[in-house]
């Protein structure tokens, strides 16, 4: 077995057949900035849900099997260099987006922070290990990212699989906002690929949710809400514009014993199956 790279959360290796091994690490990212600090049992968790919503989506992915807790091996792909992301929510970075006219939604949408939008809109970004940028039709087909008869595709099951995934979140009692996908070329077909966990999308309980308000998160947002809080969001942001690499700080435990814990609980009521709450 021969190691790649190392991503933000996960290492990847190639295996002896030609296949790819996913190992799932206790890292976090946020903001596209590498924290040193690990949150308990992230990686199994997130191994864990790759496996569950491969099995469960209906759609051709790169997923072959799960290898331990933490380790998952799949089809070496040709991965198309656009993050698929879909929102359902108005939240997060589409509301400051949309007050600079960066993005443009339906005209009939409830600008209430944490608003329903009328439909699920395809937003999609770059692709990097740095900085992703949002990105539209236009200039993905000129920057030959891919084809226009590709960005409709990716558009059309992103889109797709947003709704399968919100109707299993809803009838485990949660909502989902948002969603990012990735895909990649196999021969002449696309398949979904990369992975699906908390690290990919927002979700909120639907007992606490409310419109107007930040949401109670089960998903990394956790983290990214307590950056923003300490003014971290805004310190990366100035760095990058410096033209310096964002420095990272410690997490606080508590901080990671709560996202740890989200997580699981989330895993749990989602799946269905049970996991051992023991933090250790």
């Amino acid at each position: 077995m021969k190691f790649l790279r190392s991503g933000k959360v996960k290492d990847i290796y190639e295996t002896d057949d030609g296949n790819l091994l996913f190992h799932f690490t206790d890292r976090v990212s946020a903001f596209d900035v590498k924290f040193l600090t690990p949150i308990p049992r992230k990686g199994e968790i997130l191994c864990k849900f790759a496996e569950f919503w491969f099995k469960e989506l209906p759609n051709a992915s790169h997923y072959i099997r799960t290898e331990s807790k933490d380790k998952i091996e799949v089809k070496k792909m040709d991965m198309i260099p656009v993050e698929c992301v879909v929102r359902g929510y108005f939240y997060g970075s589409l509301i400051q987006r949309w007050k600079n006219g960066e993005v443009v939604i339906p005209k009939n949408t409830d600008t209430t922070t944490a608003a329903k939008l009328p439909q699920p809109i395809f937003d999609p970004t770059t692709k990097s290990e740095t900085h992703d940028l949002p990105i539209d039709k236009k200039n993905a087909v000129n920057r030959s990212l891919v084809t226009p008869k590709e960005y409709e595709w990716l558009e059309e099951t992103s889109i797709g699989i947003y709704k399968k995934m919100y109707s299993i979140a809803e009838n485990a009692g949660f909502i989902l906002a948002d969603l990012k996908l990735e895909f990649g070329k196999l021969g002449d077909k696309i398949l979904l690929g990369d992975s699906i966990g908390p690290d990919e999308y927002r979700m909120w309980p639907k007992e606490t949710y409310q419109i107007g308000k930040t949401q109670e998160s089960f998903d990394k947002q956790l983290l990214r809400d307590w950056l923003a809080k300490h003014g971290y969001q805004k310190q990366f942001d100035e760095e990058r514009k410096a033209g310096k690499e964002p420095v990272a700080p410690l997490l606080p435990t508590e901080l990671c014993q709560q996202l740890s814990s989200r997580y699981i609980i989330a895993y749990e009521k989602i799946t269905g199956h049970s996991l051992d709450s023991n933090l250790g």
